[in-house]
């Protein structure tokens, strides 16, 4: 069962600074792991001052790359004493590979980018699993499967594809599913079908929800070269995507973030991932999907950064 952690009346008690911290506070260098002989690549930011430091394995959101705000994120995280490993899934960012929105693979992803981190000789034994949105689900399910993790965070979580797009019209789920299947014939010829990935509502996208173009294309740098484009097989895979049925696996502390104005993923379904959680942390508060990258940015990372701290000392 979910106990809520905070509320926004009464935020954690450990100050995380919105100012971006100083490169002198933190290393980093680039790491690589191989997935089915694609290279996927990441960056880990290791604190200067810190032996042995525990570790927070950082995965994006739909079809998002690493420097669409996680680099950031990692930043703070070595700032208060964290090292954080950033990668980016096969066929995004500096990975190789064909760029396959597919929940399955990207888990696989994220098994090989644990295990990469297994392997740094300067780290402790700790590791916490952090994903946003789609990558939310993620972590949930590959926290399921392993022994070896000992924190999860979830913000924002996409975690029931099926009881997501339920709520979807049917002329979206008809034009989804045409897509999807022109996509897979087109495949069976070296060709493809995409769809874009944010737009305007009422505008054919994978997420066309009111605040989906202008939050996600915030997160996008002005000199990426990322197209809002994505293999339209995708949209018929996610209602096979329910990390919420995993959930009652996880054996290790969670920590749920919903915004109760959440028009991508709303409120009801992290709430109810986080009741499927046996051990987890509720943390509800007035933000809609992206706005934790924005105004909320400080306040949301606070409240993960103290759940970190209480989980890693009950180890």
């Amino acid at each position: 069962m979910s106990a809520p952690l905070a509320t926004p009346d009464r935020p954690p008690a450990r100050r995380v600074r919105g100012e971006r911290p100083s490169r002198e506070r933190f290393a980093t260098r680039r790491l690589t792991f191989t997935v089915d002989g694609d290279d996927c690549v990441g960056t880990l930011y290791r604190p200067r001052d810190v032996d042995d430091p525990d570790t927070v394995v950082l995965g994006h959101g739909f079809a998002a790359e690493a420097d669409f705000g996680l680099d950031r994120l990692a930043e703070h995280l070595a700032d208060v004493g964290y090292a954080a490993f950033a990668f980016d899934y096969r066929g995004f960012g500096a990975s190789e590979g064909e760029p396959l929105v597919l929940p399955t693979r990207q888990i696989v992803d994220w098994e090989a980018a644990v295990d990469r981190v297994r392997g740094v000789d300067d780290l402790g034994d700790g590791i916490a699993l952090w994903g946003v949105s789609l990558g939310g689900g993620h972590v949930v399910s590959v926290a399921a499967e392993r022994y070896d993790v000992d924190a999860v965070v979830a913000r924002t979580p996409f975690a029931d594809g099926r009881s997501l797009l339920r709520s979807k019209s049917p002329r979206y789920l008809l034009r989804a599913t045409a897509a999807g299947v022109r996509d897979r014939l087109a495949g069976l010829v070296g060709r493809s079908h995409e769809a874009k990935v944010y737009g305007r509502p009422g505008e054919f996208a994978a997420l066309n929800e009111p605040g989906a173009l202008d939050g996600y294309a915030a997160l996008i740098p002005r000199d990426s070269t990322w197209q809002n484009d994505t293999r339209a097989r995708t949209l018929l895979a996610l209602p096979r995507y329910r990390p919420v049925t995993d959930a009652s696996a996880v054996t290790c502390p969670a920590l749920v973030v919903a915004g109760t104005e959440d028009r991508v993923v709303p409120y009801k379904y992290a709430d109810r991932l986080a009741d499927e959680l046996p051990d987890s942390s509720l943390v509800a508060l007035p933000m809609d999907h992206f706005d934790a990258w924005a105004e909320r940015f400080t306040e949301v990372l606070a409240h993960e950064v103290a759940f970190l701290d209480a989980a890693f000392e009950r180890r």
